[in-house]
């Protein structure tokens, strides 16, 4: 049995590697909540430049109506004009992005986090183990390894750039499970 809070906010986070569906996951519940006639209000961070700028978008295409944001900060801005706040790659947001959530939570928002937990090293990324730690609930997807088939955790950076953030599509990530992670790994050891 899950328990829906009533009478306070909380955090979700969906989590997991390139390709997994985090953000068709979270189109999918604020898409639930705006037809349940609740105020939503949608971010991305500027970091990610790969759609258009007012939309989040899925690899499949799917699109909501976004905010693009450099300063979490501004989300508060927004704060008495929404009941349910949805954050795409949160990972690419600075720690602030933390208090953002918890500040929104505490004022009895519900707020739905989507982002990559770790990065093209299998580290953890940004702000997520954080967010993690203080949400309510968390929801990890997986894809589905582009080398053999099996359940995908790992996100494996198929270009040669070496920074932390490169962000990119198929051209520049693939996804795979351990045991094809650790094989390509192993490669560029």
């Amino acid at each position: 049995m899950t328990l829906t809070p009533k009478n306070s906010g909380w955090i979700e986070v969906i989590c997991g590697p390139m390709f997994s569906g985090k953000t068709e996951e979270l189109i999918r519940r604020l898409v639930r909540a705006q037809i349940a006639k609740q105020k939503v209000a949608i971010f991305k961070p500027t970091t990610d430049n790969r759609f258009e700028g007012e939309y989040i978008v899925s690899h499949n295409q799917r699109k909501i109506k976004s905010v693009q944001v450099h300063d979490p900060g501004i989300i508060l801005d927004y704060l008495n004009k929404a009941d349910v706040f949805g954050i795409d790659e949160a990972q690419f947001f600075d720690k602030s992005i933390v208090k953002v959530c918890k500040s929104l939570a505490n004022s009895g928002k519900r707020v739905v986090v989507a982002g990559l937990e770790k990065d093209y090293l299998a580290k953890s990324f940004g702000s997520m183990p954080d967010l993690l730690i203080d949400a309510e609930y968390i929801t990890k997807v997986n894809a589905i390894c582009m080398g053999c088939g099996d359940p995908a955790n790992f996100s494996h950076r198929i270009s040669s750039e070496k920074k932390l953030v490169v962000v990119g599509e198929t051209d520049k990530y693939e996804a795979l499970c351990r045991r094809c992670y650790i094989e390509q790994r192993k490669d560029k050891r």
